[in-house]
């Protein structure tokens, strides 16, 4: 495991002598310059996990070096070393970015409990900066699966809204067309990336529970609310909140949703003040929206202020040119995953495939290839492995007479 790198600047020479004594005696990588200035240069080199940095140096304020460290790297840590009783610098240190403070002359232990917690706080951003690269790449572009033309239109589409700054859109589509996916792709490869994805699905929440859900409470506001909570929007704030199924989301609280989506503010659930957010909404359904407004069962306004940018998703019965990349995707997924060296399909298998007219569209053709590799061991997946709704007799006969090209008479 590597070693945690502290780099000390203070000019004092014993002090750094024993600072840096202390350290090693810790285990950790120690750095240490005399100037701030210098300071910065090495910090921009070596990049430490956590910079000690004196108040008061020969050459720069050591206030004024907290914004070079932020700029160079703005979740650099830096504890500031202060004069005792200073608490109005220490105060300014802790304004301009620094992460604490600790006062001349110190305890080497407090000091190292300071150390040791910032440490951990290094750690936790490294698992957060990894599951957000790990996220982007699973949510790539090249995630988006198909060489039909209808899927290289919804491509385009999909790459100028993430990198557009609209605050919202709509994805239509049936069930299993990818519209989750096409959500998150959205948001992490947009400028939004690094803030939070949040999601709620509108029919599997009770209409007690979604308000509170996406608006969070006060303390009060009903019987089981104990202590203040903050909703969905509020976590997302900055980020992209997806609203799944939005189509079943009742009338009531479709108004406050446009009313956050219009004037980016709403109130808790028992509260009186306004809450402001920065969120871009990101609604998906499979039902007609159109229909379901000349119905009475959606908000005509909340539709046309939810369609600034509409994704509709073909099914995958009209995308028969990406049946075949579809499957060939999921194989390679399954095989890393299962640790499987499946080779691919049978020409019969390719023709049902090809048949079928997926009513599940992708999600069934994924679930299809998972099943099979579950529990088959063969080199290639056969007629034989698949569900009967795929092998059923007429599509088999139909499959076969393409085979054996067999002419019927009249």
């Amino acid at each position: 495991m590597q070693k945690a790198t502290i780099l000390i600047i203070d000019d004092e020479k014993l002090l750094r002598w024993s600072l840096q004594q202390n350290f090693l005696k810790e285990g950790y990588e120690v750095i240490s310059t005399e100037k701030g200035m210098e300071g910065l240069e090495v910090f921009k080199e070596e990049r430490p996990d956590i910079v000690l940095l004196d108040i008061h140096l020969p050459d720069v304020s050591g206030l004024n070096l907290i914004e070079g460290f932020k700029e160079i790297d703005r979740d650099a840590i830096v504890i500031m070393i202060t004069a005792y009783g200073d608490v109005q610098t220490a105060v300014k240190a802790i304004k301009s970015g620094a992460y604490d403070f600790i006062e001349k002359p110190f305890n080497l232990d407090k000091l190292n409990i300071v150390v040791k917690k910032a440490l951990e706080t290094v750690s936790l951003r490294k698992e957060v900066t990894q599951l957000k690269n790990k996220l982007s790449q699973q949510y790539g572009f090249n995630s988006i699966i198909g060489q039909s033309d209808e899927i290289k239109k919804i491509f385009q589409i999909i790459q100028k809204v993430a990198q557009s700054d609209a605050s919202t859109v709509l994805i239509q589509g049936e069930s299993g067309t990818g519209k989750d996916l096409v959500a998150r792709v959205i948001h992490f490869q947009g400028k939004r990336a690094d803030m939070p994805f949040m999601e709620v699905n509108c029919t599997a929440m009770p209409e007690s529970l979604i308000e509170s859900e996406l608006f969070g409470f006060e303390k009060g506001a009903f019987t089981d609310a104990k202590a203040q909570k903050k909703g969905l929007f509020e976590l997302s704030d900055g980020g992209s909140i997806f609203l799944d199924e939005i189509g079943d989301m009742r009338l009531n609280t479709q108004a406050k949703l446009l009313k956050v989506i219009e004037s980016k503010t709403f109130k808790r659930l028992g509260g009186v003040k306004d809450v402001n957010v920065d969120v871009r909404v990101i609604a998906a359904t499979n039902k007609d929206l159109t229909e379901e407004v000349k119905k009475g069962n959606f908000r005509e306004d909340l539709f046309f202020r939810l369609k600034v940018i509409p994704i509709l998703l073909p099914p995958l019965r009209v995308r028969k040119d990406d049946v075949l990349a579809l499957t060939s995707y999921f194989i390679n997924e399954f095989n890393r995953e299962f640790r499987k060296n499946l080779k691919g399909i049978t020409k019969e298998t390719e023709k049902l495939f090809l048949e079928y007219p997926w009513p599940g569209n992708v999600r069934e053709l994924k679930n299809v290839i998972e099943r099979v590799m579950i529990l088959e061991n063969d080199e290639y997946i056969k007629p034989e492995h698949l569900p009967l709704e795929i092998t059923s007799q007429e599509v088999i006969q139909r499959v076969n007479m393409e085979k054996f090209d067999i002419d019927i008479p009249p």
